[in-house]
């Protein structure tokens, strides 16, 4: 390892796919791997007084990125309580929201006075979880659909809450894809 002395001149040339390869592999979305080593490279130029040499470069930014990625889970997980499916739901509006909580406290929606367009939706919802991997279909399930508490869910199949997050995430990510390809 060279003296501690950072070369920020020469990271993007250096590190940039393998940062991106690094953060797309966690991430599955190329436009915010790509946002995340940005973002990266501006906390490791603000944060270079605190760089002591004992990683090499691409070690230490790596590190910065774990955090980075980390931060972007938590931030889509502080939203865990609301409905996620987003979509435009009105020929009138072009509006986007949460589209089912919004729908279901709206006095004049016409969709929940659908019993036909309800029940399509659900059979819809049932089709796409049906596509899921099996185990992410199964969290999706117990903490969205049955309420069950991420602690149990986490007890009885034996996982992390930072991966049952990542799996609703997922699901979530997948059934809305499913739903614009299907119902709408």
């Amino acid at each position: 390892m060279a003296e501690n002395r950072l070369q920020p001149h020469t990271w993007v040339d250096a590190y940039a796919d393998y940062l991106f390869n690094y953060a797309i592999a966690r991430i599955s979305d190329a436009e915010m791997a790509k946002d995340l080593v940005q973002e990266t490279f501006l906390a490791g130029l603000k944060s270079a007084k605190n760089y002591k040499g004992d990683a090499a470069e691409r070690t230490w930014l790596i590190a910065i990125l774990k955090r980075k990625v980390i931060d972007h889970y938590r931030k889509i997980n502080s939203k865990k309580g609301k409905a996620e499916v987003r979509v435009n739901y009105s020929a009138q509006t072009d509006a986007e929201g949460d589209w089912l909580e919004e729908q279901v406290s709206d006095p004049f929606s016409n969709f929940e006075h659908s019993e036909l367009e309800n029940e399509e939706l659900g059979m819809a919802i049932q089709s796409c979880i049906g596509k899921l991997p099996k185990k992410q279909a199964q969290v999706f399930t117990m903490k969205t659909v049955q309420g069950i508490s991420t602690e149990d869910i986490c007890n009885e199949l034996d996982i992390n809450p930072s991966n049952l997050w990542v799996m609703i995430h997922r699901a979530r990510t997948s059934l809305m894809g499913c739903l614009n390809q299907n119902w709408f």
